[in-house]
């Protein structure tokens, strides 16, 4: 899974009065791809709050916007972590349709304690979990 990909749909709401996608829900479409490969990996982020006392929060993004997409387009939306340290992870992400890539994106997400909004470590099970992908790359 070192390269997850999600197929995202463009809906009106999701486009500006130009009637292309206005250019933060990229950084959605981004986010729902890495829920969904934690997801696909048996993580839910509900559960890793209430079982394990954390959160994954967004710490820094870096976007290239490179083409338009519109209104009932389909997209897919990859996400393949690129770091993983003790409390942070890198994912590089990328949007597509078809062959065309219209937008990349480099996102470092750090883990917080849930309660005092502090890092904390990344659960041992799924930060090896999370390793592994690194390694299948």
């Amino acid at each position: 899974m070192n390269n997850f990909v999600w197929p995202v749909r463009v809906y009106y709401e999701d486009t500006d009065a130009g009637g292309v996608v206005f250019y933060a829900n990229y950084l959605k479409f981004f986010e729902r791809a890495r829920t969904e490969m934690l997801r696909a990996m048996g993580y839910e982020q509900d559960e890793l709050m209430a079982n394990e006392g954390v959160i994954f929060v967004v710490r820094s993004v870096q976007v290239d916007y490179l083409s338009p997409a519109r209104f009932n387009e389909l997209l897919h939306v990859s996400a393949r972590i690129s770091l993983a340290k003790k409390a942070s992870l890198t994912f590089e992400q990328t949007i597509t349709r078809g062959d065309d890539m219209l937008c990349k994106g480099s996102v470092r997400i750090a883990c917080l304690d849930a309660h005092v909004m502090r890092p904390k470590a990344i659960p041992e099970t799924l930060f090896r979990a999370l390793e592994h992908t690194i390694n299948e790359h």
